[in-house]
């Protein structure tokens, strides 16, 4: 007879029903590398099929339009992943990028050299992205899309004030340059999107600053009581937002050579697809920065592959729309199967 245990199992049947239990954890392992790396695939297998819809889609020129196109939304979104890892989101940045631009050709129309031009660009998305970070912190709101509501409307209409309404054309041959050039066969821009990946790359990775995020990010009571200064890390991953808007204006007024009002509509829900497409989580503390440059660039893909094919614009806006469900269906299938996992060690390891 076969020895049996107090609930009347036998040590057969144990041993018959433990490699079931260890086999579910490689597969939810490989589910979640899967998803974990969901992006990338999702972006090859997308430019496999959209290249055989469209021949044009692999060439040389159309792909340096698409880098062209994407690199404003890129740089932006780069800020808004940042704010993201922290719970929060900026709804701001497509009215800080025309705010921006507009105050750069007022000052170079007033005289300003280029590297002013520039600078004032950038301190003003700076500076918007200074007001949010400090409103929704020490103003104690309770969520940050109040305040960058808020700046949203109060940007747009102070860019609209100081235009008149209209575009104001003229910028200085160096920023002309850095959005119409190109360098090695590359845009221009790519470089500037490359430049600002590497120093926020290198912040998060080697500072202490970037566990902080994740750390603030992931449970903010814990934060708290490790002695993080969540209240600064909050505020400057706003500005951080900021700043890149600011960049992504002067991409933009040097593809155009103006600046204007009218820059950066929905550019705010560009970069949360962005972002969101990327694999990061509203959740917060969970995210890559290099997942939401390949966000960015799905979203340009999508797009150059649908004016390709002589797509009406109205549908594009229901294609990003679908993406965006499916990616936070993956989220959500990502948190699931994560559960699971950690169910499963703690029963192999009791």
């Amino acid at each position: 007879m076969p020895e049996t245990r107090g609930t009347g199992t036998t040590v057969g049947d144990a041993a018959m029903s433990a490699p079931k239990k260890q086999e579910a954890v490689p597969g939810l392992a490989l589910g979640l590398a899967l998803l974990s790396a969901g992006p990338v695939v999702i972006l090859v297998l997308l430019i496999v099929v959209l290249s055989f819809l469209s021949p044009y889609l692999l060439t040389g020129r159309n792909l340096s339009n698409i880098l062209a196109q994407t690199a404003v939304i890129s740089v932006v979104a780069m800020g808004q992943h940042l704010v993201i890892l922290t719970r929060g989101i900026d709804l701001s940045v497509g009215s800080n990028v025309a705010l921006a631009s507009v105050v750069g050709a007022l000052s170079f129309h007033a005289g300003a050299p280029a590297s002013v031009v520039i600078a004032v660009m950038v301190g003003c998305g700076a500076a918007v992205g200074t007001i949010n970070g400090l409103f929704y912190v020490f103003g104690r709101l309770p969520h940050p899309f109040i305040i960058t509501l808020a700046t949203l409307s109060i940007a747009k209409g102070l860019a609209l004030q100081l235009a008149d309404g209209r575009a104001i054309p003229g910028m200085p041959d160096a920023i002309d340059a850095l959005g119409r050039e190109a360098v090695w066969g590359l845009p221009g821009s790519v470089f500037v999107v490359a430049g600002v990946a590497a120093v926020l790359f290198v912040m998060a990775k080697t500072m202490v600053w970037g566990r902080w995020i994740y750390a603030v990010g992931g449970r903010p009571d814990a934060a708290l009581r490790m002695g993080i200064p969540v209240s600064w890390v909050l505020v400057s991953v706003y500005v951080i937002s900021g700043l890149c808007a600011g960049i992504g204006a002067v991409i933009l007024a040097g593809r155009t050579d103006a600046g204007s009002p009218l820059f950066g509509n929905l550019l705010e829900l560009d970069t949360i697809a962005a972002v969101i497409i990327g694999g990061a989580s509203f959740l917060g503390g969970r995210g890559h920065l290099g997942h939401a440059l390949i966000g960015a660039i799905m979203i340009g893909v999508i797009r150059n592959a649908l004016n390709l094919l002589n797509v009406n614009v109205f549908f594009q806006l229901i294609v990003i729309g679908v993406v965006i469900v499916i990616a936070v269906e993956s989220d959500v299938l990502r948190n699931y199967l994560e559960g699971r996992m950690r169910v499963l060690q703690a029963g192999r390891q009791s």
